[in-house]
């Protein structure tokens, strides 16, 4: 059995569809249990964006926003989603909205116990994540230990190799760059800032992450300008595919259930854990406040960044193949290969602006890929930290850092199958352990949930104290109301 067949094996035991029914389920589970708080909470997840500053311990609530995005939003809102509608059809799509309708829930409750149970590092920086929340809530090390070492493979090892070999795919589809150039500036350039720390993370994806997303918007839009008339055509085969009774996707639902809220789950990360670790150093008031952040951040993902790409796809009709001699009956959706991913959406571009598709989506990448790899870097860095006991550790860091650059680099320049295949291993090894430890951690996110609302009601800005709340074993919230209280009294 080569590397090759060996990948997919596991990856068939990883994804099997008790995962994807899972994530599904899941979600759903929690929009019951929040009373659809994606849905009600939506003005307080617009006004919260911006509603926090930085301190010396934590990133603003948008520096978390971006930092969590940078995540979220990579070669999968624009590889992956053509792959989605490749294998899956168009109703890959509908599937994937739905994974982030519901999964808004789950990013809620992973991101509000990301912040109640956050510790401060060896460096008086704010840390946390679902390891830290499995140790102090469940009280088991050893699960914790489970997801930190799946964090440590699946961001440090394993998905920073999509991203990489996207870059490198992108610019020798679009010029011609030899891999290994490609890969020699990822590197450089992912090192200077990954050495930096945390901080210098965060401004570079708050000032990367608006950026792209806005200019990948735009000329998404001008494609479906272009194509205008096919647009309710477009919506009705999105749906149609997605159920099964269109003619020529009719075979694929099952495919189109599973490709969706694979791909759904790989884009927006939602129950997978990843936006945990951002939403934890963000400095708040109370944790419920950087989960809707959290929560709204898969809606941009998902709901917007995605929905462009598979918009520009099957507007411009890029995703039709044809028999000759047949008619031009429609046989199937189709994508030749996983490294045909990047070429897919190039071509979708170039057929509705000829000389600038290529180029375009191959910068595109540029940012969306380089960002999620420094998110993965933080990710990972956080759960090695975790493992360390949040002592210091510099030559672990500093050789994991190596480690990282060296992963990197490698995936840039072989196969995309592999690459593809060890990303999904990855999300889901970190999916199935966290979504069991969200069902059974559900209680302290709901508390808080009750104590925020209870404040929102009587006018109040919200603060979080564990005790008032119910929740136990949060002792850093504990110091920090305690200080509160003190100030108050002394006011």
């Amino acid at each position: 059995m080569n590397i090759e067949n060996a990948v997919a094996w596991l990856l068939g035991v990883v994804w099997s569809p008790v995962l994807v029914g899972l994530c599904l389920l899941a979600g759903l589970y929690f929009s019951i249990r929040t009373r659809f708080i994606q849905l009600r909470a939506l003005p307080d997840m617009v006004r919260l964006l911006f509603n926090s500053s930085s301190s010396a311990a934590g990133v603003s609530s948008f520096q978390a926003l971006s930092l969590s995005l940078s995540s979220r939003v990579g070669v999968g809102n624009i590889a992956g989603v053509a792959l989605a509608i490749g294998y899956g059809g168009p109703g890959a799509v509908f599937w994937m909205w739905c994974v982030a309708f519901l999964g808004a829930a789950s990013a809620f409750m992973e991101s509000t116990l990301a912040q109640i149970y956050k510790e401060r590092d060896a460096n008086g920086q704010y840390r946390g994540g679902p390891a830290y929340y499995i140790e102090k809530a469940l009280g088991q090390r050893w699960y914790a230990v489970l997801f930190a070492w799946s964090a440590v493979i699946g961001c440090g090892l394993l998905l920073p190799g999509t991203q990489s070999n996207a870059i490198a795919s992108a610019l020798d589809g679009a010029w011609g760059v030899p891999a290994v150039y490609s890969a020699l500036g990822m590197v450089t350039a992912t090192g200077l800032v990954i050495f930096g720390g945390v901080r210098r993370i965060a401004r570079v994806t708050q000032v990367v992450v608006p950026f792209m997303a806005v200019g990948y918007l735009l000329v998404a839009a001008v494609v479906m300008g272009v194509h205008y008339e096919t647009l309710p055509g477009m919506f009705r085969l999105i749906v149609d595919s997605a159920f099964g009774t269109d003619a020529a996707f009719g075979a694929m639902l099952g495919t189109a259930i599973q490709w969706g809220v694979r791909r759904g789950v790989m884009s927006n990360e939602a129950g997978m854990g990843t936006g945990a670790h951002p939403a934890a150093a963000a400095e708040v008031s109370h944790p419920v406040k950087q989960g809707l952040v959290q929560a709204f951040s898969v809606y941009i993902d998902t709901m917007v960044v995605c929905s462009a790409t598979a918009f520009l796809i099957l507007a411009a009709g890029a995703y039709n193949v044809y028999e000759p001699g047949a008619g031009g009956a429609l046989l199937v959706a189709h994508v030749p290969g996983l490294e045909a991913g990047p070429h897919y959406v190039q071509r979708a571009v170039e057929s509705t602006l000829p000389g600038f598709g290529a180029g375009f989506i191959a910068l595109a990448i540029l940012p969306f890929a380089f960002s999620t790899i420094l998110a993965l870097y933080y990710n990972a860095e956080t759960n090695v930290v975790f493992l360390r006991h949040n002592r210091a550790c510099p030559w672990t860091i500093r050789l994991f850092r190596l480690a990282f650059l060296g992963v990197a680099s490698w995936s840039a320049i072989n196969s995309a199958t592999v690459a593809w295949s060890l990303g999904d291993i990855g999300v889901g090894l970190m999916s199935w352990f966290n979504i069991i430890a969200l069902l059974l951690l559900q209680k302290p996110a709901l508390a808080a949930l009750r104590d925020y609302e209870k404040s929102r009601r009587a006018g109040l800005d919200p603060v979080f104290d564990p005790c008032a709340a119910g929740v136990v074993r949060a002792e850093l919230w504990d110091d920090i109301a305690a200080t509160h209280r003190s100030e108050r009294k002394d006011g």
